[in-house]
C-alpha cells in the first residue's frame, strides 16, 4: 500500500515534467549517450552508486513497480542454497540476495527442527557480499542490523572489486552478481573470477536488465528507461545524472545471446538464460565442471 500511494504522488510530480518534446525517437540519437572512456568507467561508476546508496532500494521499487523483488526471488530459487554452503554474491552490497539466501538456509534449518548435523552445517554457512562501493556496503550492513542480522557469523561484508577478487581459487559453492555485472569495466575479467573462485560443480548465476525483443514492446520500455526513470531520479534522489547512465549502461549491455556466448568463453558449461518480463531482465546461469 505504502508503495502504492508513493507511486501515485510520484506520477502526479513526474507528468509535468515530461514534456511533448520527450516523445520516444532512436534512442541513439535523440537521447545520446555519454562516452566514456576505460578509465574513467570505474571512477564514473563508483560515484554514481556512492550518490545512490541511500535512495537505492526506494528507487529499485518505483522503477521496478517491486518486481525486482520477485525477480532475486527467482534468482535465489535457480540458485537452490543449502546448510553449509559457501557463497558469493557480487555488487550484492545491499544485501538482497544475500538475505533471500540465508533465510532460504534458515528454513532448511527450521524444517529439519533438531538435526545435528544441519546445526553444524549451518555454523560453517558463509555468505560472502562482495561490493567495491563502501556506501553500498553501509546500507547492506545497516539493513543487516534492522533484520536483527548484525552478529550473523554467516554473513560476511567484504569491499573489493568483481574483477580482481580476494577469495582463493575453488572455494564457493556458488556465485551471484545481481544488476551489477555490467558496470564493471571488463565483462570478461569478471567472468574469468567467477569461473576461478567456483568449486566444479559450482553454479553461476547472473540477472540483469537486458534487451526487449518485441517491437511495440520495445518502444514503450525505451520510452520508460530514457524520458521516466531520470525525472523519477532527479525527484526522488535529486541525481537525474546518475539514472541516465544507469540507463544508458543497460542499452550497452551484450545481449543475452551474446553474453551467453561470454560465459560460456569464460569456461562456463550448460550455459542458460531466461528471459522475465519480455526480456526487460534476464537471468543467466553456467556450471563449473
Amino acid at each position: 500500500m505504502a508503495l502504492r500511494v508513493a507511486t501515485t504522488k510520484l506520477g502526479s510530480k513526474l507528468l509535468p515534467m515530461l514534456s511533448s518534446s520527450s516523445l520516444l525517437h532512436s534512442h541513439a540519437t535523440s537521447f545520446g549517450f555519454k562516452e566514456v572512456r576505460e578509465e574513467e568507467k570505474r571512477q564514473l561508476v563508483g560515484n554514481v552508486f556512492s550518490s545512490v546508496a541511500s535512495s537505492y532500494d526506494l528507487m529499485n521499487d518505483l522503477m521496478s513497480g517491486g518486481l525486482h523483488r520477485l525477480w532475486k526471488d527467482r534468482l535465489v530459487s535457480m540458485l537452490n542454497p543449502f546448510p553449509g554452503m559457501k557463497h558469493l554474491d557480487v555488487a550484492g552490497g545491499t544485501g538482497d540476495v544475500a538475505f533471500r539466501i540465508l533465510e532460504t538456509v534458515n528454513s532448511i534449518k527450521r524444517r529439519a527442527l533438531q538435526d545435528v548435523l544441519l546445526d553444524e552445517l549451518q555454523e560453517e554457512t558463509r555468505i560472502y557480499i562482495c561490493d567495491i562501493n563502501p556506501n553500498m556496503l553501509n546500507v547492506g550492513k545497516e539493513r543487516a542490523l534492522e533484520r536483527g542480522l548484525a552478529g550473523d557469523k554467516s554473513l560476511v561484508w567484504v569491499e573489493g572489486d568483481a574483477e580482481a577478487l580476494c577469495f582463493e581459487d575453488r572455494t564457493m559453492d556458488g556465485y551471484t552478481i545481481a544488476f551489477g555485472i555490467r558496470n564493471v569495466t571488463h565483462i570478461e575479467k569478471a567472468l574469468a573470477e567467477a569461473y576461478r573462485v567456483l568449486k566444479r560443480g559450482g553454479r553461476f548465476l547472473c540477472l540483469e536488465l537486458s534487451h526487449v525483443e518485441i517491437p511495440v514492446f520495445k518502444e514503450l520500455y525505451d520510452y520508460y528507461s530514457f524520458s521516466v526513470i531520470p525525472a523519477m531520479g532527479e525527484l526522488v534522489a535529486g541525481d537525474r545524472s546518475s539514472y541516465q547512465y544507469l540507463v544508458e549502461s543497460i542499452r550497452r549491455f551484450p545481449p543475452q545471446e551474446k553474453f551467453a556466448s561470454m560465459i560460456a568463453d569464460a569456461g562456463f558449461q550448460k550455459v542458460e538464460y531466461e528471459n522475465l518480463v519480455g526480456g526487460v531482465v534476464a537471468i543467466h546461469s553456467g556450471l563449473k565442471i
